[in-house]
């Protein structure tokens, strides 16, 4: 179904997750990681806000907090993914089948 290059992740340059300019892949990997563990600490934290009837306010907010994080990273991949495997897939003549694949991975992220 996906055309990941070996190897996985491969280089960012994502504005979104200010990691400078170019990094490389163990970097990447690692501040990925980081996010997602952040993440589940919010997660976490919103489980505990439910056992412990927090007000329903404060854990939409969370909630809606946790969600944007969230979309942080899948925004840093598709950056990455768009400039080195998109770009790649163009160089090696087979774009409309790339294009497709982003295609369909957006209508699926923004759902």
């Amino acid at each position: 179904m996906t055309n990941m290059p070996l190897g996985g992740i491969i280089r960012l340059t994502t504005s979104a997750m200010n990691w400078g300019d170019r990094v490389t892949k163990e970097e990447e990997k690692k501040k990925i990681v980081q996010r997602l563990k952040r993440i589940e600490g919010q997660i976490r934290g919103l489980q505990r806000m439910i056992e412990d009837d927090k007000y329903c306010v404060d854990i939409l907010i969370q909630v809606t907090a946790a969600r944007a994080a969230l979309d942080k990273v899948g925004l840093a991949l598709f950056e990455g993914h768009t400039r080195h495997c998109l770009i790649d897939a163009i160089k090696d003549d087979q774009s409309e089948t790339a294009v497709d694949e982003l295609m369909d991975v957006i209508t699926r992220f923004i759902k």
